[in-house]
């Protein structure tokens, strides 16, 4: 699991971003919120949405895709 957090102040599109911990693009401490802790950026979002309905993304840190990958043992 990541660490997320939301923005406190918006981008230039006013977008608030959620970023993970590790991101090279989070505020400051005191420009952020701490939103928990989930597998990816999609799932921050569902809490995100909650607290500011204008929140987005950071396209820096939560672009990643995950897809499952199975295998079959004969």
């Amino acid at each position: 699991m990541k660490f997320f957090y939301l923005s406190s102040n918006p981008n230039d599109e006013g977008k608030y971003e959620i970023h993970e911990r590790e991101c090279e693009l989070i505020p400051d401490i005191l420009d952020r919120e701490y939103l928990g802790p989930f597998n990816n950026g999609k799932e921050a979002m569902r809490k995100a949405v909650d607290l500011n309905p204008k929140a987005s993304t950071c396209k820096q840190c939560c672009n990643t895709t995950f897809q499952a990958v199975f295998f079959k043992n004969n």
